[in-house]
């Protein structure tokens, strides 16, 4: 494991360096936090960062979450910084090495950094079987592309298919494409040169170069505008890139997930995406259930979450009470895993008492009842395209206008949302525009 001190090595942070590195970890060292970014910004393929908790430690939290770096943060200090690592703790921080350090405690967080990422949680048949696949795919180095409605936890699979994989000692980097305007997204991807537009000032490596000898995931890759499409197809076969300015090809040794919450055959039929590039990228598929179809999981990653947050807040560890357990049970979970996880952090900050109570989950039960069977058949005979393009402008009717809402309710990106209802604004469909006031 190769992990990152951050911060000056004359102290007891300095002991904590040796004790790693007798332990088997090697070593980078960054002397403040701008320099470690700078680092990881450079490719610095590094799993784990203990850094001084005087230091800004907040702003190195918002960068690696921003960058979707897969790397545990430690704080560490003294017990009289007591205050500082509870703030570093809520910033997103794993854990607290108290200073002068313990060898077996810094053990430990090295057993955990290798051996407890992003583990799937599984008891239901229908996760489990989706797993066992998984395990299979990670034996080879075949493209993946991952399905799955919206917070069905494609990216902790995406991760656990990394680290049960030969490239597990590689970097794992991952892109959103949904997030990232398509103006950066080729630059996010292939890197620059310095010079090759405006406001670049130095190179800059890209996620391809960041993942050699690792993976890359491709998040959301559905959302990825044409243009971008064509040159990843040709990075993909010819196992090299061009840097945005750059003179020459540059190789590159990665392996790629893709993930897509959308029907990727209506995206190639309607023009959106490449069929070339899905056939490349679909060498290996995997489904993911939704969290309504693996309700036996709900329990245990309900629990998870819970003590996470918990101690993620500083808050006494609470059990669920056997209502709260029921309710969640009855709950429909639109937004699944996702839904979830937000749901037990509120609930772990509104709960009082000895347990998590049901009234502490505040659950939204509003939404569209199941479609009775006589309904159903009104859909026999359309096109997807139809039905989709109808249940669109039905939320956004439902929503008054307030895309940002509208989005969330259909498990898409608003950046999703807003394309469709561009087109079909362009082919002259009527629109709900926003109310005045609501965001959009």
């Amino acid at each position: 494991m190769r992990i990152m001190i951050v911060g000056a090595l004359s102290g007891r942070l300095g002991e904590a360096s040796i004790l790693a590195r007798e332990a088997g970890a090697q070593l980078d060292h960054a002397e403040t936090v701008d320099l470690a970014m700078r680092a990881l910004t450079r490719g610095a393929n590094v799993e784990l960062i203990f850094c001084d908790v005087a230091l800004p430690i907040r702003d190195l939290l918002t960068f690696i979450r921003a960058q979707r770096h897969d790397i545990f943060v430690i704080a560490c200090g003294t017990n009289a910084q007591a205050d500082e690592a509870v703030a570093a703790i809520a910033a997103g921080a794993r854990e607290f090495l108290p200073l002068p350090p313990d060898p077996l405690l810094i053990a430990a967080i090295l057993h955990e950094a290798s051996h407890d990422r992003h583990a799937p949680i599984a008891r239901d048949p229908a996760m489990l079987a989706a797993i066992r696949r998984a395990e299979q795919i990670a034996r080879t180095d075949a493209s993946v592309l991952l399905t799955g409605a919206s917070g069905t936890g494609k990216e902790v699979i995406a991760r656990f298919i990394h680290t049960s994989s030969r490239r597990a000692d590689g970097p794992f980097v991952g892109v959103n494409c949904a997030a990232i305007p398509d103006t950066m997204l080729e630059s996010e991807l292939f890197g620059h040169e310095k010079g090759a537009f405006s406001g670049a000032v130095a190179r800059r490596l890209g996620k391809f170069e960041m993942a050699e000898g690792g993976t890359l995931l491709l998040d959301e890759i559905s959302e990825m505008d044409v243009r971008i499409q064509a040159k990843l197809l040709r990075a993909i076969q010819e196992r090299e890139i061009d840097r945005l300015g750059g003179g020459r090809p540059v190789t590159v040794n990665v392996r790629i997930i893709a993930t897509s919450n959308r029907n990727m055959a209506a995206e190639i039929a309607a023009g959106r995406f490449r069929e070339d590039l899905y056939f490349r990228l679909n060498v290996v598929s995997l489904r993911l259930p939704s969290l309504a179809e693996r309700p036996a999981d709900i329990p245990r990653l309900a629990e998870h979450f819970a003590e996470h947050f918990a101690r993620l807040n500083g808050i006494p560890q609470r059990k669920l009470s056997a209502a709260c357990l029921a309710r969640l049970a009855r709950h429909r979970w639109p937004g699944n895993v996702r839904e979830l996880e937000n749901t037990m952090h509120r609930a772990v900050l509104l709960a009082e008492g000895h347990d998590i109570g049901p009234e502490a989950l505040d659950l939204d039960e509003a939404g569209p009842a199941p479609l009775p069977a006589a309904e159903g058949e009104a859909f026999v005979g359309r096109r997807i395209e139809d039905v989709e393009r109808d249940l669109i402008l039905h939320t956004l009717s439902h929503t008054n206008g307030n895309r940002t809402h509208a989005a969330v309710m259909l498990g898409i990106s608003i950046r999703a949302l807003r394309n469709k209802l561009r087109d079909y604004t362009s082919s002259g469909i009527a629109v709900p525009p926003p109310l005045a006031g609501v965001a959009g």
